[in-house]
């Protein structure tokens, strides 16, 4: 349609490109295409030349528009393992099936082959050979019985050697995967290897970052922002509101003095905004922008930036009124439009902006216009804020901005209409993040992360004053000038859910199955036996999942897998989240059962909220599963599957401050255990016997941490990882229950700082370093390493057989990677190894997306 957003990218039902939407509205003839108002000596042309920009995408000639990103060959992307490696995996498989298994059997035939060459022809007779098998003594049948030892002995001998060839080549399989396997089977002579195509690039992945106030993004999804956009993954943020807040653009110092102008103030977010990014893309913030309006699916316009130094690198400005208030009601906004007390929300037009007819939307159309984006960009990574983020348990306040969390879910509906009704499009994975609430929990970044998390905030609040951008409206947001890093923010980074490391688990096979959220259902890969050929991503059948599950094996071998699942219905009051399993329906088998609903233990969302954190799941050593959530109270609850198979009632086992999602696992006696952050230290609970409720909540004495814990039973107990706050290091603990919980062995193991969860198998640790990559140490005492790889959520590892270790990550570009390491000191990880196609087509241009601002109401409101 003319008025709706498509880019282009887009096609119509019949696979057609299209020449509407974005490209008609987007020419500087029709809709004065407006640059910046940043310096323009030696300004560049806003787009890249056309012979290139046309050779992904032969479209309609007019589409020349703001939405130019260049080819993917002009975008550096961040390092993935070659595709070709993967390519060559049916060639290297035959040759390792044909090759590895006569080796038992040469080697076994080696002693026989000697028995003949001792024989009559050689001596002339067979008297005197058997004569001399005798020797002089004549004892013919001890030495017979003697040389038949050996020959057994040998041949034994031989058999083991060959056995441990044999499963040396195939850990080698397994560790090295389809690269290995290239090499192995590939001839070196350069003539064969001149034949070899060259390997398709990597697919960086697309971010697409929606929030609800310019600075959101800098202050709650910095540093993985930075991280992207250093990394050359296209990145787009689509800002919700122009976040005018009372129009005062201030310090405390000036607030009284200075007469409010909200069309004025949304414009110095913006340029504040622009500044921020163009820092982190180019080291200049005032690397110019291309500024063009484009009609939205939802019909309204929208201003859309592209960053003429790094054009993957673009800012989608919806300018829809922002609440005015945190907490308070307030019918125009966001909120009020989600609950129905408004049918539709005013535009808030920022003064500069090229966007010049004021709009509305209603609802839908607000779902409709984020759905037109996803189309456009086809992100296989979006990020959004905390859409349950919980309440105070004393003033039963919520612990987030109300722009931010409804903002979220407008992004729910619109990923979750995405998905269903546009089919030709990447996977795509979902991560959301907490808000104001880090200000109370324990810092999660180094000092140098959080240092350049501020200097960007730095330049967003327009320190220095000077008039680099050439508007009246100020080139920054000095409302947060007094305290750039607002209430410890810009000391942390939390995801509010998808920080479970047990998504990858084994089977008594060594087969391996991994389990992520993809499109809003979960997505299963599986590789059967340790050197079979990966399948996958198939998603069970089931939509609403929220990012993050869990599996655990159950007595009979089987997987399950939990999860939570949100759904929506015609009131506002119909939002729901609920806890779900699935199970295999035999152990190995492809097959699970359908989702089956745990309920929930907050009783409805108006009364308390949805906000129930991911299950933690277990079985003890009697065989009973049990699974864990914090709920909207800030405590323990739980439910314990009966022997019959149904489900006993949600039980409170108390606890207080709980943040995050709990940890649980079993030790060597088969008891539970269940861990939980709080914001000053760790608590838990055990079972006194397998079998038995769980205990009282007990204090672990343990110091503060940042909130994601991973536990793993070993060592007669059950150990804990976790990371220092302010540092990230890694330390762990060991928590025995005989007698009840007692922590020992307390232990500060280093790390490369960074944030996030940290997976354990073995003596494999692995999380995410400082610049977002996966930093892992495979063996004690060896120093960590560090892989290209940037990821979504956590890492996840899981032991393969006896003496391997498996980790497997999601990248940015919604794929699987995996990689394998001995269970032995001083281990290095093998190559990394991608799972299934790329998840994008390679004949149309990339979007990019980055990431979004935050909130700001009154000063202290960002």
């Amino acid at each position: 349609m003319s008025d709706s957003w498509q880019g282009p990218g887009a096609r119509d039902p019949q696979g057609l490109s299209t020449g509407s939407g974005w490209g008609q509205q987007a020419r500087p003839s029709e809709q004065g295409q407006q640059p910046d108002r940043a310096p323009r000596q030696g300004r560049q042309q806003p787009y890249p030349a056309r012979d290139a920009r046309q050779q992904p995408y032969q479209g309609h000639p007019q589409e020349r528009h703001a939405y130019a990103h260049p080819p993917r060959q002009h975008v550096h992307p961040h390092p993935h393992p070659p595709e070709q490696a993967h390519q060559a995996e049916p060639r290297a498989e035959s040759a390792e099936r044909a090759e590895a298994p006569e080796a038992p059997e040469a080697e076994a035939a080696a002693p026989e082959v000697a028995a003949p060459e001792v024989d009559a022809e050689t001596s002339g007779s067979r008297r005197q050979a058997r004569r001399r098998a005798r020797g002089k003594d004549g004892v013919r049948d001890g030495a017979r019985d003697g040389a038949r030892r050996r020959r057994r002995r040998r041949g034994g001998l031989l058999k083991v050697v060959a056995f441990c060839v044999v499963t040396a080549v195939g850990s080698l399989i397994l560790l090295r995967g389809n690269e290995l396997l290239d090499r192995l089977g590939t001839p070196t002579a350069p003539d064969k290897a001149a034949e070899t195509p060259a390997p398709e690039p990597p697919d960086p992945g697309r971010v697409l970052q929606v929030i609800a106030h310019p600075d959101d993004d800098l202050y709650f999804m910095n540093p993985d922002l930075r991280y992207s956009i250093s990394a050359g993954s296209p990145v787009t943020s689509v800002y919700l509101t122009s976040g005018e807040a009372d129009g005062i653009n201030a310090g405390s110092a000036k607030a009284a003095t200075t007469k409010p102008d909200k069309p004025a103030y949304a414009e110095a977010r913006q340029n504040g905004i622009r500044a921020a990014y163009a820092k982190m893309a180019t080291g200049d913030r005032g690397s110019p922008w291309t500024r063009t309006v484009v009609p939205t699916k939802g019909g309204g316009h929208a201003e859309v930036d592209v960053l003429m130094a790094k054009p993957q690198v673009n800012l989608v400005w919806l300018q829809l009124r922002e609440a005015g208030t945190v907490y308070e009601t307030a019918p125009n906004s966001l909120h009020g439009l989600w609950d129905g007390k408004i049918p539709r929300l005013d535009s808030m037009l920022a003064s500069g902006t090229p966007v010049k007819q004021p709009f509305s939307y209603s609802k839908d159309q607000v779902v409709q216009t984020l759905v037109g984006i996803l189309e456009q960009y086809r992100p296989t990574t979006v990020r959004s804020q905390d859409p349950t983020p919980g309440r105070y348990p004393d003033t039963k306040r919520y612990t987030d901005h109300q722009d931010h969390f409804y903002g979220a879910r407008f992004v729910q509906l619109a990923t979750a209409a995405y998905a269903k009704d546009v089919t030709d499009r990447p996977h795509f994975a979902v991560q959301n993040y907490a808000g104001y609430i880090n200000g109370s929990l324990p810092s999660a970044l180094d000092p140098d992360e959080a240092k350049e998390k501020l200097d960007i905030l730095g330049t967003y609040a327009w320190l220095d004053r000077q008039n680099h951008c050439n508007s009246p409206a100020g080139c920054g947001d000095l409302k947060i000038s007094d305290q750039p890093g607002g209430n410890r923010w810009s000391d942390s980074i939390n995801y509010a859910r998808g920080t479970s490391t047990n998504w990858l688990t084994s089977d008594a096979q060594q087969g391996l199955w991994a389990f992520k959220v993809l499109d809003g259902q979960v997505a299963v890969w599986h590789r059967a036996g340790p050197a079979g050929r990966w399948k996958g991503p198939d998603l069970l059948p089931g939509t609403g999942m929220d990012p993050g599950v869990s599996t655990v094996t159950l007595a009979d071998g089987r997987t399950a897998v939990f999860g939570t699942r949100t759904s929506f219905g015609a009131k506002p009051t119909d939002y729901r989240r609920e806890v779900v399993h699935a199970v295999q329906k035999q152990p190995g088998a492809e097959q699970f059962t359908e989702w089956q609903s745990l309920g929930t233990p907050e009783t409805a969302d108006e009364n308390w909220t949805s906000d129930i954190s991911a299950p933690a799941v277990s079985v003890d050593g009697t065989g009973q599963l049990a699974a864990y959530v914090r709920d909207g109270a800030a405590g323990l609850r739980g439910r314990v599957q009966q022997p019959d198979g149904s489900w006993g009632p949600w039980e409170k086992y108390g606890g207080t401050d709980l943040h995050g999602s709990p940890a649980t696992a079993t030790d060597g006696a088969g008891r539970r255990m269940v861990f939980a952050a709080t914001s000053k230290s760790v608590v838990g609970w055990t079972q006194p016997t397998p079998g038995a409720p769980l205990g009282q909540v007990t204090a672990t004495g343990l110091p503060d941490t940042t909130l994601p814990l991973t536990a793993d039973g070993r060592e007669g107990g059950v150990r804990l990882w976790f990371r220092k706050p302010g540092s990230g290091n890694v330390r762990t603990a060991l928590i025995t229950g005989e007698g009840g919980l007692k922590v020992s062995q307390m232990t500060d193991l280093g790390g490369l700082q960074g944030f996030g969860s940290v997976t354990a198998s073995g003596h494999l640790l692995a999380g995410r370093t400082a610049g977002g990559q996966l930093g892992s140490e495979a063996g004690s005492g060896r120093p960590w390493e560090r892989s290209p790889l940037l990821f979504v959520g956590a890492p996840s590892s899981t032991m393969t057989g006896k003496g391997l270790v498996s980790l497997a990550v999601v990248g940015l570009d919604a794929r699987l990677y995996v990689t394998s390491s001995a269970d032995v000191p001083n281990a290095h990880l093998a190559p990394w190894q991608p799972v299934g196609p790329r998840n994008a087509p390679p004949s149309l241009p990339s979007p990019a997306s980055p990431t979004s601002p935050a909130s700001g109401p009154a000063p202290a409101a960002p």
